[in-house]
C-alpha cells in the first residue's frame, strides 16, 4: 500500500511539475493579443475538431507539424499560446513543446481551452 502511495504521489507531482512548465493565459489576454496581432494560436484539438470550429487566427498543430518552423514567426520572443478541448485536456503539450524546443520563450497555454472559449460567448471560426 505504502508503495502504491508513494508511485501516486510520484505521478501526480511529476504531471503538476510539467503542466506548470507552461503558463496560462486568460481569455482576455488572449483576446487582445489577438486583435494587436501580437500571437500565434496553435490549436492542439485534431483536424476535425479544428474544422468545426476553433480560436481566430490559430493553427492547426495536427497538419502544420511537418512545416511548424515555416509557420511560426523567426522572433523567438514572440507570443505562442496553445490550447485543445478545455482545462483537463493535455494535448496541449505537445504543440506548446514544440514550439519550446524551437526556441520559442513565450510560448504559453490557455487552459480554458475551446470549451472555454465558446462557453465565454467568443465566437470561433470553421476551417475553409
Amino acid at each position: 500500500m505504502k508503495k502504491l502511495l508513494a508511485l501516486l504521489t510520484a505521478t501526480v507531482f511529476a504531471g503538476a511539475v510539467y503542466a506548470g512548465e507552461f503558463p496560462d493565459i486568460s481569455i482576455t489576454e488572449l483576446k487582445a493579443a489577438i486583435a494587436d496581432k501580437k500571437v500565434v494560436v496553435i490549436d492542439a484539438n485534431g483536424t476535425e475538431s479544428f474544422k468545426s470550429g476553433h480560436i481566430p487566427t490559430a493553427l492547426d498543430f495536427s497538419s502544420a507539424k511537418d512545416k511548424f518552423a515555416s509557420v511560426l514567426p523567426k522572433d523567438k520572443n514572440a507570443l505562442v499560446v496553445a490550447y485543445c478541448g478545455g482545462p483537463a485536456c493535455n494535448a496541449y503539450q505537445a504543440a506548446a513543446k514544440a514550439a519550446k524546443d524551437m526556441g520559442y520563450t513565450n510560448v504559453k497555454h490557455l487552459s480554458a481551452g475551446i470549451s472555454g472559449w465558446t462557453s465565454a460567448g467568443e465566437k470561433t471560426e470553421k476551417a475553409k
